[in-house]
């Protein structure tokens, strides 16, 4: 098989960084792989470090004939067996190039955000009549492109994203070195959350339990890894005022972007993601390979990955109070954090690992590409 995947956009997170994941991994299975991007953007650097062949074209808008037209000549001169789409706005742009090059190439999409706008007019029928499949990483997701878009059940399939759990884990990582860098010492315990500085991340809650935590406990640090994203600078600067306001900024940790992920977690006593709506959660999965004890929100998809009681407490989403009061039951137990930690790590290996991900996605390849060909 000779795949495209592509993701046209201009933002650097989650959904393209696991694009290039995805372009990566099947490359390791021997798969011939090309890559689809936006000129100069994030996504266009990262592509070409790996040395994937990298095409790229400047759609500014939905509608851009010279560039749909250098699109066509490409779909029509690789002939490739699948197009693979990480961001289903490609649509505009990949479905109009497919009619001109006049190519039945399947069509694939994955969808990793939702979304409250329903595409069921005439023109959103019509892209969307061209998708093969489309991809939903948890059944929030699946949910939503079922109520949202004119996709039938049978084209709409479940696929977890997944994490390397080898590279995630604790048996060959070692987080002292972030301990020693941050002036962590032995007998305190460090709390941190993972992700970038968007509202809806609870960033608010975390710092707001933090404060509570605080008012009981000595030996606690905190620690806050991210950077903002795309246009939301300002929001980071008021989550950073937040820890200001509350007083608690000597024990309060914010790295900024760190490349070095399994290295930090594995400097973390007890993990929170306290997300207010997640369309997975790679970061948690993350936590888990890492045999990290968890305190998550109640919400969404969240729920497809941590289990109460057994590998995280889950609080009350937006609730900061109750936050605080998981995550003491964590600090006070350490035989529980053992036990959560060893859960989460067998749950992440038997669900989550990269492999799965990889095998089930090729064998969609071959499902699409054999009724393609009927």
């Amino acid at each position: 098989m000779k795949i495209l995947i592509t993701c046209l956009s201009a933002s650097w997170g989650g959904l393209e960084m696991f694009s290039l994941t995805t372009a990566k991994q099947l490359l390791n299975k021997k798969v011939e792989v090309e890559y689809l991007s936006m000129p100069n953007t994030r996504t266009h650097q990262e592509a070409e470090k790996t040395g994937i062949k990298t095409h790229t074209f400047a759609f500014s808008n939905y509608l851009h004939p010279k560039e749909t037209i250098r699109l066509a000549k490409l779909l029509r001169n690789e002939n490739f067996s699948i197009i693979h789409s990480g961001l289903s706005k490609d649509l505009w742009h990949l479905v109009p190039a497919l009619k001109l090059a006049t190519l039945d190439t399947p069509l694939i999409i994955t969808k990793h955000v939702g979304s409250f706008i329903i595409k069921k007019d005439f023109f959103h029928r019509r892209l969307y009549s061209r998708v093969n499949y489309a991809i939903a990483i948890s059944s929030v997701i699946r949910k939503n492109l079922l109520d949202t878009t004119p996709l039938n059940e049978a084209k709409i399939l479940l696929l977890y994203n997944g994490i390397d759990t080898k590279k995630f884990d604790p048996s060959s990582v070692n987080g002292s070195g972030i301990r020693k860098e941050f002036g962590i010492r032995n007998e305190e315990l460090l709390i941190g959350m993972m992700g970038r500085f968007s509202p809806g991340k609870g960033h608010e809650e975390f710092l707001h339990a933090a404060k509570i935590l605080l008012s009981k406990w000595q030996n606690i640090k905190f620690m806050v890894v991210g950077e903002a994203s795309r246009g939301e600078d300002h929001y980071a600067a008021e989550i950073k005022s937040i820890a200001s306001r509350l007083g608690i900024t000597n024990k309060v940790i914010f790295t900024g972007y760190r490349n070095d992920t399994p290295e930090i977690l594995g400097a973390l006593d007890i993990f929170v993601f306290p997300s207010h709506a997640e369309a997975f959660g790679l970061t948690l999965v993350e936590a888990m390979s890492m045999s990290k004890p968890a305190v998550c929100s109640n919400s969404d998809a969240v729920l497809e990955i941590a289990v109460d009681n057994e590998t995280a407490f889950l609080f009350e989403n937006q609730n900061a109070v109750d936050l605080a009061e998981k995550i003491e039951r964590l600090i006070i137990s350490e035989e529980l954090r053992k036990n959560f930690g060893s859960a989460s790590r067998k749950r992440a290996v038997e669900m989550f690992d990269i492999e799965i991900y990889t095998d089930k996605l090729i064998e969609i390849y071959f499902r699409a590409a054999q009724k393609n060909n009927r």
